[in-house]
Protein backbone atom coordinates (compact mmCIF):
# COMPACT_ATOMS: atom_id res chain seq x y z
CA UNK A 1 0.00 0.00 0.00
CA UNK A 2 1.31 3.29 -1.16
CA UNK A 3 1.58 6.82 0.76
CA UNK A 4 0.97 9.80 -0.70
CA UNK A 5 1.18 13.57 -0.27
CA UNK A 6 -1.36 16.18 -3.02
CA UNK A 7 -0.52 19.58 -1.52
CA UNK A 8 -2.74 22.37 -3.30
CA UNK A 9 -2.25 25.78 -3.68
CA UNK A 10 -0.97 28.67 -6.21
CA UNK A 11 0.91 30.28 -2.91
CA UNK A 12 3.43 26.95 -3.19
CA UNK A 13 3.47 27.46 -6.83
CA UNK A 14 4.52 31.04 -7.35
CA UNK A 15 6.93 30.93 -4.28
CA UNK A 16 5.06 33.01 -2.10
CA UNK A 17 5.10 30.58 0.51
CA UNK A 18 7.44 27.71 1.34
CA UNK A 19 6.07 24.37 1.42
CA UNK A 20 6.53 22.54 5.06
CA UNK A 21 4.53 19.69 4.72
CA UNK A 22 6.71 17.41 2.68
CA UNK A 23 9.29 17.12 5.02
CA UNK A 24 7.18 17.22 8.46
CA UNK A 25 4.82 14.62 6.73
CA UNK A 26 7.85 12.34 5.63
CA UNK A 27 9.15 12.59 9.49
CA UNK A 28 5.65 11.45 10.80
CA UNK A 29 5.45 8.44 8.61
CA UNK A 30 9.29 7.69 9.60
CA UNK A 31 8.37 7.92 13.33
CA UNK A 32 5.74 4.85 12.45
CA UNK A 33 7.88 2.89 10.38
CA UNK A 34 6.67 4.07 7.27
CA UNK A 35 7.38 6.03 4.04
CA UNK A 36 5.71 8.37 1.65
CA UNK A 37 5.48 7.21 -2.03
CA UNK A 38 5.03 10.20 -4.14
CA UNK A 39 4.10 13.45 -3.49
CA UNK A 40 2.27 16.46 -5.98
CA UNK A 41 2.11 19.76 -6.20
CA UNK A 42 -1.25 21.08 -7.48
CA UNK A 43 -2.53 25.52 -8.42
CA UNK A 44 -5.86 26.46 -7.28
CA UNK A 45 -6.85 24.75 -10.39
CA UNK A 46 -10.21 22.75 -10.49
CA UNK A 47 -9.85 21.09 -13.48
CA UNK A 48 -6.38 19.73 -12.27
CA UNK A 49 -7.14 19.02 -9.02
CA UNK A 50 -9.93 17.34 -9.85
CA UNK A 51 -8.15 15.14 -12.35
CA UNK A 52 -5.70 14.58 -9.62
CA UNK A 53 -8.02 13.27 -7.26
CA UNK A 54 -9.30 11.10 -10.11
CA UNK A 55 -6.56 9.34 -10.47
CA UNK A 56 -5.47 8.78 -6.47
CA UNK A 57 -9.22 7.64 -5.77
CA UNK A 58 -8.57 5.14 -8.32
CA UNK A 59 -5.96 3.63 -6.23
CA UNK A 60 -5.61 1.64 -3.17
CA UNK A 61 -2.80 4.75 -1.91
CA UNK A 62 -3.17 5.96 1.55
CA UNK A 63 -3.05 9.83 0.42
CA UNK A 64 -3.19 13.19 2.65
CA UNK A 65 -4.11 16.66 1.19
CA UNK A 66 -3.25 19.79 2.30
CA UNK A 67 -5.08 22.63 1.31
CA UNK A 68 -8.06 24.33 -0.32
CA UNK A 69 -10.32 22.96 1.64
CA UNK A 70 -11.84 26.47 3.16
CA UNK A 71 -15.00 28.30 1.79
CA UNK A 72 -13.37 31.57 0.08
CA UNK A 73 -12.95 31.88 -3.36
CA UNK A 74 -9.80 29.98 -4.32
CA UNK A 75 -10.30 27.39 -2.17
CA UNK A 76 -11.68 24.31 -4.19
CA UNK A 77 -10.60 21.01 -3.14
CA UNK A 78 -13.98 20.28 -1.47
CA UNK A 79 -15.90 20.60 -4.34
CA UNK A 80 -13.12 18.85 -6.28
CA UNK A 81 -13.58 15.65 -4.47
CA UNK A 82 -16.94 15.68 -4.80
CA UNK A 83 -16.63 15.89 -8.73
CA UNK A 84 -13.72 12.93 -8.42
CA UNK A 85 -16.04 10.89 -6.72
CA UNK A 86 -19.20 11.75 -8.66
CA UNK A 87 -20.88 12.28 -5.38
CA UNK A 88 -22.28 15.40 -4.17
CA UNK A 89 -21.42 18.05 -1.57
CA UNK A 90 -23.97 18.25 1.79
CA UNK A 91 -23.25 19.89 4.90
CA UNK A 92 -22.00 17.32 7.48
CA UNK A 93 -24.29 17.08 10.97
CA UNK A 94 -21.26 16.91 13.25
CA UNK A 95 -19.11 19.37 11.41
CA UNK A 96 -22.14 21.88 11.55
CA UNK A 97 -21.88 21.30 14.99
CA UNK A 98 -18.11 22.01 15.50
CA UNK A 99 -18.20 25.12 13.60
CA UNK A 100 -20.88 26.23 15.42
CA UNK A 101 -18.87 25.61 18.66
CA UNK A 102 -16.12 28.28 16.99
CA UNK A 103 -18.56 30.69 16.15
CA UNK A 104 -19.58 30.15 19.43
CA UNK A 105 -16.03 30.35 21.33
CA UNK A 106 -15.14 33.51 18.66
CA UNK A 107 -18.40 35.51 20.62
CA UNK A 108 -17.25 34.63 24.20
CA UNK A 109 -13.78 35.54 23.77
CA UNK A 110 -14.60 39.10 22.24
CA UNK A 111 -17.55 39.53 24.70
CA UNK A 112 -21.00 39.32 22.61
CA UNK A 113 -23.55 36.44 22.13
CA UNK A 114 -22.96 34.44 18.74
CA UNK A 115 -25.43 35.01 16.10
CA UNK A 116 -25.67 31.60 14.39
CA UNK A 117 -27.90 32.86 11.75
CA UNK A 118 -25.95 35.87 10.79
CA UNK A 119 -25.14 35.84 7.13
CA UNK A 120 -21.30 35.66 7.98
CA UNK A 121 -21.57 32.46 10.08
CA UNK A 122 -24.09 30.67 7.57
CA UNK A 123 -21.19 31.32 5.06
CA UNK A 124 -18.76 29.70 7.74
CA UNK A 125 -20.74 26.28 7.78
CA UNK A 126 -19.91 26.32 3.98
CA UNK A 127 -16.50 24.48 5.88
CA UNK A 128 -18.19 21.54 6.55
CA UNK A 129 -19.91 20.43 3.24
CA UNK A 130 -17.91 17.22 2.58
CA UNK A 131 -18.28 15.10 -0.22
CA UNK A 132 -21.64 12.43 0.54
CA UNK A 133 -20.52 10.16 2.55
CA UNK A 134 -17.50 11.50 4.18
CA UNK A 135 -16.51 11.58 7.84
CA UNK A 136 -14.74 14.09 9.61
CA UNK A 137 -11.15 14.65 11.09
CA UNK A 138 -11.11 16.90 14.19
CA UNK A 139 -8.91 20.11 14.60
CA UNK A 140 -7.43 20.48 18.15
CA UNK A 141 -6.62 24.09 17.00
CA UNK A 142 -9.81 25.80 16.09
CA UNK A 143 -12.70 23.21 15.75
CA UNK A 144 -13.19 23.34 11.91
CA UNK A 145 -12.90 19.80 10.85
CA UNK A 146 -11.01 17.90 7.97
CA UNK A 147 -12.72 15.26 5.85
CA UNK A 148 -11.67 11.69 5.58
CA UNK A 149 -13.20 9.22 2.47
CA UNK A 150 -12.25 5.80 2.62
CA UNK A 151 -12.68 3.86 -0.61
CA UNK A 152 -11.63 0.23 -0.97
CA UNK A 153 -8.51 -0.33 0.50
CA UNK A 154 -7.34 3.02 0.39
CA UNK A 155 -8.24 6.27 2.06
CA UNK A 156 -7.99 10.21 1.43
CA UNK A 157 -7.49 12.36 4.13
CA UNK A 158 -8.47 16.32 3.80
CA UNK A 159 -6.61 18.88 5.85
CA UNK A 160 -6.10 22.51 5.67
CA UNK A 161 -2.98 24.04 4.42
CA UNK A 162 -2.66 25.64 7.95
CA UNK A 163 0.68 23.16 9.83
CA UNK A 164 -0.59 24.15 13.16
CA UNK A 165 -4.03 22.59 11.97
CA UNK A 166 -2.61 20.42 9.39
CA UNK A 167 0.12 18.24 11.39
CA UNK A 168 -2.00 16.95 13.97
CA UNK A 169 -4.64 15.91 12.10
CA UNK A 170 -2.48 13.95 9.98
CA UNK A 171 -1.38 12.04 12.92
CA UNK A 172 -4.80 11.56 14.19
CA UNK A 173 -5.51 9.85 11.10
CA UNK A 174 -3.04 7.42 10.88
CA UNK A 175 -2.68 6.67 14.91
CA UNK A 176 -6.75 6.16 14.29
CA UNK A 177 -7.06 4.21 10.77
CA UNK A 178 -3.66 2.98 10.23
CA UNK A 179 -1.89 1.46 13.57
CA UNK A 180 -1.82 -1.88 12.37
CA UNK A 181 0.54 -0.91 9.51
CA UNK A 182 3.03 0.61 11.68
CA UNK A 183 6.62 -0.62 12.18
CA UNK A 184 5.21 -3.86 10.14
CA UNK A 185 7.98 -4.14 7.63
CA UNK A 186 11.49 -3.58 8.43
CA UNK A 187 14.33 -1.46 6.97
CA UNK A 188 17.70 -0.91 6.98
CA UNK A 189 19.67 1.49 5.01
CA UNK A 190 23.91 1.20 5.01
CA UNK A 191 26.14 4.00 2.63
CA UNK A 192 29.20 5.13 1.99
CA UNK A 193 30.41 8.26 0.44
CA UNK A 194 32.49 7.30 -2.56
CA UNK A 195 35.56 9.53 -3.89
CA UNK A 196 36.73 10.09 -7.24
CA UNK A 197 34.59 7.42 -9.10
CA UNK A 198 32.27 7.84 -11.54
CA UNK A 199 28.44 6.98 -11.59
CA UNK A 200 29.00 5.19 -15.38
CA UNK A 201 31.80 3.05 -13.21
CA UNK A 202 30.09 2.00 -10.77
CA UNK A 203 26.62 1.55 -12.41
CA UNK A 204 27.28 -1.99 -13.56
CA UNK A 205 28.03 -3.19 -10.41
CA UNK A 206 24.87 -1.32 -8.73
CA UNK A 207 22.57 -3.32 -10.98
CA UNK A 208 24.34 -6.36 -10.15
CA UNK A 209 23.62 -5.98 -6.67
CA UNK A 210 20.05 -5.62 -7.31
CA UNK A 211 19.85 -8.83 -9.46
CA UNK A 212 21.29 -10.39 -6.96
CA UNK A 213 19.31 -9.05 -3.71
CA UNK A 214 15.47 -8.52 -4.81
CA UNK A 215 14.18 -7.03 -1.34
CA UNK A 216 17.23 -4.33 -1.57
CA UNK A 217 17.15 -0.74 -3.76
CA UNK A 218 20.83 0.63 -4.43
CA UNK A 219 20.78 4.35 -4.63
CA UNK A 220 23.69 6.71 -5.70
CA UNK A 221 23.59 10.38 -4.84
CA UNK A 222 26.16 12.85 -6.20
CA UNK A 223 27.56 15.79 -4.72
CA UNK A 224 29.74 18.45 -6.38
CA UNK A 225 31.26 18.85 -2.79
CA UNK A 226 31.57 22.37 -0.79
CA UNK A 227 33.91 23.78 1.25
CA UNK A 228 34.07 20.99 4.01
CA UNK A 229 34.06 18.01 1.49
CA UNK A 230 35.35 17.24 -2.07
CA UNK A 231 33.48 15.48 -4.91
CA UNK A 232 31.94 12.26 -4.11
CA UNK A 233 29.05 10.32 -4.49
CA UNK A 234 26.82 8.87 -1.61
CA UNK A 235 26.25 4.86 -2.40
CA UNK A 236 24.24 2.80 -0.61
CA UNK A 237 21.29 -0.04 0.05
CA UNK A 238 17.97 -0.03 1.21
CA UNK A 239 15.32 -2.70 2.19
CA UNK A 240 15.08 -5.58 3.88
CA UNK A 241 17.42 -6.01 6.77
CA UNK A 242 19.29 -9.27 6.36
CA UNK A 243 19.44 -8.74 2.73
CA UNK A 244 20.88 -4.87 3.11
CA UNK A 245 23.52 -6.15 5.02
CA UNK A 246 24.87 -9.13 2.30
CA UNK A 247 24.07 -6.34 -0.17
CA UNK A 248 26.60 -3.97 1.59
CA UNK A 249 29.00 -6.64 2.11
CA UNK A 250 28.89 -7.03 -1.69
CA UNK A 251 28.92 -3.54 -2.44
CA UNK A 252 32.26 -3.16 -0.75
CA UNK A 253 33.52 -5.82 -2.11
CA UNK A 254 32.79 -4.25 -5.73
CA UNK A 255 34.56 -0.91 -4.80
CA UNK A 256 37.69 -2.85 -3.14
CA UNK A 257 37.92 -4.08 -6.49
CA UNK A 258 38.32 -0.70 -7.73
CA UNK A 259 40.15 0.68 -5.63
CA UNK A 260 38.11 3.21 -4.51
CA UNK A 261 38.12 5.43 -1.85
CA UNK A 262 35.63 5.45 0.25
CA UNK A 263 34.26 6.34 3.82
CA UNK A 264 30.88 5.30 6.08
CA UNK A 265 28.28 7.72 6.10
Amino acid sequence: MAIGLIIIGDEILSGKRTDKHFPKVVELLAARGLQLSWAEYVGDDRERITAVLKRSFASDDIVFSCGGIGATPDDHTRQCAAAALGVPLELHPEAKLRIQERIADVAREEGRQPDLDAAENAHRLKMGEFPQGASIIPNPYNKIPGFAVHHGAGAHYFVPGFPVMAWPMIEWALDTYHSHLFRKVARLEKAVLVFGQAESTLTPMMEAIEAEFPQVKVFSLPSVGDATIRRHIELGVKGEPAQVEAAFARMLEGLDRFQAEYQPV
